[in-house]
């Protein structure tokens, strides 16, 4: 059954990034149209918005909806040249048009805004289409989210009170804790999460060794990897600036070869997953023998073995060693605190 109102409805937007004022707009074509489409470009947009980023948002809030996001990549070789971000606005309305008609090959009859332009940019559309398209303004006075993408640019934490989690999640620095065993990595990740009053990913790994007694068999190895990457989605979305993990999927790669002798390729690209900062707990604490450890021998491999594995990717983590009170102070002056 049609909703009442519009069989197809338009909203277009830079995203740059994704915030409570447009996901206002978009729920009001939601609940008043059979059907949305969401297009978005920028160009040249802004860094750290591009595409996939945008299209990863608008997907996992408004699944329901159709979105187009564009860039030149991403166009037949045929389209017309994407309007720059300072183009006149009946270019970008021509060219919306054109994308409606050739890409999407749907014709709204709504369009969406909470911009004075939107008028003129239904007229421009109701030519294109030889029928009717009506503008539907949402809060253009700004009264309901008062907030812009241009502020939100400005410092994405101070104003993530107007960010969904999924979109703010984006914004969270990934800090990663490496070590060896018993190089006091876990209690280093609780007590930065403490100090940033933030969340933290703990080691999903040794849960599961604790949980099959140590009896972990190969195809173990990339669950533990895929798991570790699931818990830190998941955790980003609460996290307040920064997101703590204990540890990363290249540990697990670590162990897979030292337990197994071989890494699943899928393993393998999840140890190239990326942090905005790496710190590498030095193993100069008493070794501890919890029962699950092998010994201080090993330690010094895996230490070894980091330094090597992150240079062979262009990484230099920073080092950590000393008292607690000691590392603490040394990560925090490289967060910039």
């Amino acid at each position: 059954m049609s909703k009442p109102g519009f069989k197809c409805g338009l909203v277009v937007g830079k995203f740059c990034p994704l915030h409570l004022g447009h996901e206002r707009v978009i729920e009001r074509a939601l609940t008043a149209c059979d059907e949305v489409l969401i297009i978005s470009w920028a160009r040249p947009g802004f860094a750290g918005y591009g595409r996939e980023v945008r299209e990863s948002w608008l997907k996992a809030r408004f699944p329901a909806a159709t979105c187009l996001v564009i860039d030149d990549e991403s166009l037949p070789e045929n389209a017309p040249t994407i309007p720059p971000d300072e183009a006149p606005d009946d270019e970008h309305r021509h060219f919306v048009a054109w994308l409606c008609r050739e890409i999407l090959c749907k014709h709204p009859d709504a369009v969406f805004t909470s911009e004075a332009y939107g008028e003129g940019f239904a007229e421009v559309l109701s030519t294109h289409f030889g029928k009717p398209v009506e503008h539907v303004c949402v809060d253009q006075a700004r009264t309901a989210i008062p907030v812009s993408g241009t502020q939100i640019r400005s410092d994405p934490h101070a104003f993530s009170h107007y960010l969904a989690p999924e979109v703010y999640a984006s914004f969270v620095q990934r800090i990663c804790l490496l070590g060896g065993e018993s190089t006091g990595k876990t209690t280093l990740a609780q007590a930065l999460a403490a100090r940033l009053d933030t969340v933290w990913a703990a080691e999903y790994g040794r849960e599961l060794w604790d949980t099959k007694n140590g009896q972990l068999q190969f195809d173990d190895m990339l669950h533990i990897g895929q798991t570790q990457v699931q818990r830190e989605e998941q955790l980003a979305a609460k996290a307040r600036r920064f997101l703590i993990c204990d540890t990363s999927p290249l540990t697990t790669l670590l162990y897979s070869q030292a337990m197994f002798g071989k890494v699943a390729p899928e393993l393998a690209a999840l140890a190239e997953r990326p942090y905005d900062q790496i710190f590498l707990c030095a193993p100069d604490f008493d070794f501890v023998q919890d029962g699950t450890r092998r010994d201080e021998a090993f330690r010094q491999h895996q230490h070894d073995w980091y330094l090597t594995e992150l240079a062979k990717r262009g990484i230099v983590p920073i080092e950590l060693s000393g008292t607690l009170e000691q590392r603490l102070a040394a990560a925090f002056a490289n967060l910039g605190f």
